[in-house]
């Protein structure tokens, strides 16, 4: 089976590179507006974002609000501010005509487009809270003698705080996307605390803006029973008009102690538009979220799902947006050409690397599987061109199509387009390497797809899991992509050699065990680094746990693949 959003083993993912980008290519100063603080039945204070052209040619730029309450123009263009010496900008002002908004935060989307220019359309959060951001509550939940907890706000001017126990404390955060967003944490230390219900309060002074000046409440349960905390808190999901059902699965975590057991999700609402959110029971410790953008017309629309298990911290609701677009050209995500590891935006893409292009209207039927080898650069009726070369695509739904970024791709920024039926959508740029090694993950904790020689996974023993922990000397082999062209050469889209000579990785690059939190590394030498045999693009390390390896249920496990070109860490247990 192929890899969709990150779930699954080994397999699939797709690319795209280009070099030399010939058109106006969009930047803006932040993606984030707010949170701005303003006095209930007044219009806030404008906000200024700048745009630059990072490309050739003129930005001609266009908006859409998702609220009526927030209104984008562009003014003249001028100098940059310190994001960007040196360089023009066109200031964004977002006027706030917020008197009518009720108190709490409101949020709105401001899509920023331009026809021909590369990276567009980009988006703005604007954030504004009426009668100011500071809570009057907290909950929080610890576990007995553990680490402190936190519960994050954000303000527009300076504060200090009176606390009236030993245990609170209110702790300054970084900043915010703008100088006066101030961030703050209300914290709390459960070091000398046993089990039980704790109260205590923290009086804010000093801001400028008056409804900050208050007391937050703030309670504190020491538990030794499980903490639910959301991966994903809330879940966007963007849909064409009567594109039918789709559903996202969101993770709860375990902060706390005892085993954290998922029932699903329960009592879906809606503000607006229907029944068209649903959920059901757990599905492998994920609660299911699913929207239906059936007879809805194109807009916004806003629900939510608790999340429920047996933490003490009771079900966590999950927040639930749903945009609704009317059928129209593909169009990629800015930024949204990532690799199918990590999935970590704005990373370099190696040549021959597996990556996932997300977006919107790629296809309007079922998903698509490529039926055999060697690939084909078109599935479904949709294309990935980089550089307007078409490149192996493995799978393709609406809003995500897998391919390879072609081994002859020059290095440097590339320009990704998706083509559907012959109709080409928004060009979004991407910076392809030699190298960018990625190890890929196993879906449980940030344990890795590592495979003992016995064929387990080396975890610690889990129900219903095919388990133990490595021992030193034990062979193991790591499933990894971005690892480049091999030695002999393979073209993209087509299957490793199974017989010699295998498609091996050269130079070899050096498997590190440990190194995490202080601990000394260890790096050696694997005997087997290249292509899996009969698969594309994944590639495989084959080495054996050295004897001085770290112990532990969770030790890191990383790949040096020289300069510029180290992984990103996962963990296995070894004993």
């Amino acid at each position: 089976m192929f890899c969709t959003r990150g779930f699954g083993l080994l397999l699939f993912y797709f690319v795209i590179v280009t070099s030399g980008l010939a058109a106006p290519r969009l930047r803006l100063q932040t993606a984030v507006a707010g949170p701005v603080s303003i006095a209930p039945g007044q219009n806030g204070p404008s906000q200024i974002v700048e745009a630059a052209n990072a490309g050739d040619g003129a930005l001609n730029l266009s908006f859409t609000s998702s609220a009526t309450w927030v209104a984008a123009s562009a003014g003249a263009a001028r100098p940059c501010g310190n994001w960007n010496p040196g360089q023009t900008c066109l200031p964004i002002t977002l006027a706030l005509q917020t008197s009518s908004l009720p108190a709490g935060l409101q949020t709105a989307e401001v899509t920023v487009r331009d026809p021909n220019a590369v990276d567009a359309p980009q988006s703005i959060t604007v954030t504004v809270a009426i009668g100011g951001n500071v809570p009057a509550r907290v909950e929080l939940f610890a576990t007995p003698g553990g680490l402190p907890v936190e519960s994050r706000f954000t303000t527009n001017s300076p504060i200090q705080a009176l606390t009236n126990q030993p245990w609170l404390s209110l702790a300054v955060d970084g900043g915010g996307s703008f100088d006066f967003v101030r961030g703050y944490r209300v914290r709390a230390n459960p070091a000398d605390l046993g089990r039980g219900s704790y109260s205590g309060a923290l009086t804010i002074s000093g801001s400028t803006f008056a409804a900050d000046n208050r007391a937050i409440a703030v309670s504190l349960v020491v538990t030794e029973q499980p903490i639910a905390r959301l991966t994903t808190p809330a879940v966007r999901v963007r849909r064409v008009a009567n594109s039918g059902p789709a559903t996202r699965y969101v993770a709860l975590e375990n902060a706390g102690l005892g085993t954290l057991t998922v029932t699903g999700g329960a009592d879906p609402t809606t503000v607006s538009g229907g029944n068209w959110l649903k959920t059901g029971p757990q599905v492998s410790g994920f609660v299911p979220v699913t929207v239906d953008a059936t007879g809805l017309s194109p807009g916004r629309y806003r629900g939510r799902v608790n999340a429920v298990s047996n933490a003490a911290n009771g079900p966590q609701p999950i927040e639930v947006e749903l945009e609704v677009v009317a059928a129209g050209a593909p169009e990629v995500t800015y930024q949204g050409v990532l690799d199918n590891a990590t999935f970590a935006r704005g990373a370099p893409l190696a040549r021959g690397a597996i990556a996932a292009v997300f977006g919107l209207q790629f296809r309007s039927g079922d998903p698509v599987l490529a039926p055999s080898l060697p690939l084909g650069t078109e599935l479904g009726g949709a294309r990935v061109l980089l550089n307007g070369r078409p490149a192996p695509v493995y799978y393709v739904q609406d809003d995500q199509i897998n391919f390879q970024i072609p081994y002859d791709t020059p290095s440097g920024v590339v320009e990704v387009r998706v083509e559907r039926e012959g109709q080409r959508g928004n060009a979004v740029a991407v910076e392809v390497v030699e190298r960018a090694p990625r190890l890929l993950r196993l879906g449980i904790a940030d344990y890795g797809i590592i495979v003992n020689q016995d064929g387990t996974f080396p975890l610690p023993a889990t129900p219903g899991i095919a388990s133990r922990p490595a021992r030193p000397g034990d062979a193991l082999t790591v499933y990894a992509i971005g690892l480049g062209q091999t030695t002999p050469a393979v073209t993209a889209g087509t299957a490793a050699p199974a017989a010699e000579p295998l498609a091996r990785v050269d130079p070899v690059p050096q498997v590190v065990f440990g190194g995490g939190f202080g601990g000394t590394p260890v790096a050696v030498t694997p005997f087997f680094v290249g292509l899996t045999p009969g698969f594309v693009g994944l590639y495989q390390i084959n080495v054996f746990v050295p004897p001085e390896a770290p112990t532990g249920r969770a030790v890191p496990l990383s790949l040096d693949q020289g300069v510029g070109a180290l992984s990103n860490q996962v963990t296995l247990a070894i004993e």
